[in-house]
């Protein structure tokens, strides 16, 4: 419509100037001796208009000439700009298909271009991992090396592909770099998570698990996990004694010291240097907050010494525990253990058969028939005495077949 309006626009033009024209009497003379030349007015206008027309587009076609080889600099520069973004397209395509070996020449391609560099050394570098070329991976990391506007992405890649590698020492020296420079976001602490638990470095684990817990990062199951492994490995460490194993226990969280697997672990430990009353009371305090038969295990093995006052104490306590738990295998087992050493016989022997009638698995059982056998031997019951060592070597078997 807009090119029919101007059609219209210039038809009509061109009748004003004809009609114009057709009533101009003027005349125009050139006089250059010896040559004079005559022409109408109207002849006159359109000599200067085409005269005009020509050096217009000759100027024209001169200044196109001259700034040809920009045009033609520009050309080439889109069409590789072009080809070298269909490139990092394909590269990244070709990752997530897992078609590592065309991702990473893709990735060579669209590096060409300056603008494309970082992020397909990115590309590039995850692919050659993937094919396990950890030297062409690094000659990648090495190539933005001096990009500063891609170099957190830089070193969470190199954290993610060494953690996965397994080389921790040289992820966490990536972790550190990246929180020098102001990043902490939870996915680095995943990952640095992930690297301080290969490394074995369990203090630095327990302050991340803590870390990601107050973000809901971690799923509970994994955190308790977390914990536990890093617990069984600083308390099971046999070359503490007992001030180490003390300075080691004073830095648990008070919450983490009354969950049952922790208070275990640690008055496993205590009781093996002979710190049995420590041992006891960490048992006590986390009965209270949570019933476990493994903390019931650990207060068997913590027995004071005949005679103390700290044993008739944990007697006391586990009689008004089994009040309580009145069918507690383990309970009446570890009150039994307990009257055994005190030498409480009719004590003793009542809660061991207990114990023995309630008993769940073998394990449970073998210790039941030895602590009779002991009471028996003790008070010179020989044929008592016989049978239950006869059974407890039946439940000792039996236990090894299970």
């Amino acid at each position: 419509m807009r090119a029919f309006l101007w059609l219209i626009a210039l038809f009509a033009v061109a009748i004003m100037l004809a009609l114009l024209a057709q009533f101009n009497p003027g005349n125009v003379v050139l006089f250059y001796p010896p040559y004079r030349i005559d022409m109408s007015l109207n002849m006159a206008l359109f000599v200067l208009a085409l005269v005009y027309l020509l050096l217009y587009g000759v100027m024209r076609a001169v200044a196109a000439a001259r700034q040809m080889p920009v045009l033609v600099a520009e050309y080439r520069h889109k069409r590789r700009e072009r080809e070298a973004n269909k490139a990092l397209r394909e590269a990244l395509r070709c990752l997530l298909e897992g078609r590592f070996g065309h991702a990473e020449k893709a990735a060579w391609r669209a590096a060409e271009l300056p603008e494309n560099a970082s992020l397909a050394a990115l590309i590039g570098a995850r692919a050659a991992h993937h094919m396990q070329q950890s030297a062409r991976r690094d000659a990648w990391f090495a190539r933005m090396q001096s990009d500063a506007s891609h170099k957190t992405a830089r070193l969470m890649l190199m954290t993610e592909l060494l953690v996965d590698e397994r080389k921790p020492l040289a992820a966490l020296e990536a972790v550190r770099e990246l929180n020098a420079s102001g990043m902490r976001h939870i996915h680095a602490q995943q990952l640095a998570l992930k690297a301080s638990q290969q490394a074995r470095q369990w203090p630095e684990v327990l302050r991340l698990v803590k870390s990601l817990d107050k973000r809901h990062a971690l799923h509970p199951a994994l955190s308790t996990r977390l914990r536990e492994m890093a617990y069984e490995d600083l308390l099971a460490d046999k070359s503490l004694d007992g001030e180490g194993l003390q300075r080691v226990w004073s830095q648990v969280a008070a919450d983490d010291r009354k969950k049952p697997f922790v208070a275990a672990l640690a008055a496993q430990a205590f009781n093996a240097r002979g710190l049995h009353d420590k041992a006891a009371a960490i048992v006590e305090a986390a009965l209270e907050a949570e019933w476990d038969e493994r903390l019931v295990r650990a207060y068997r093995a913590a027995a004071a010494a005949e005679g103390s006052a700290t044993l008739l104490q944990q007697i006391e306590n586990c009689e008004g525990w089994l009040k309580k738990r009145p069918t507690d295998a383990e309970l009446a087992l570890t009150l039994g253990a307990l009257c055994l050493k005190q030498k409480l016989w009719g004590k003793a022997h009542r809660f061991l058969e207990q114990a023995l009638s309630d008993a769940q698995d073998a394990a449970m059982l073998r210790e039941a028939h030895l602590k009779l056998a002991q009471l028996h031997d003790a008070l010179q019951h020989s044929e008592e005495a016989a049978n239950h060592y006869r059974q407890c070597a039946l439940a000792s078997t039996l236990d090894g077949i299970l």
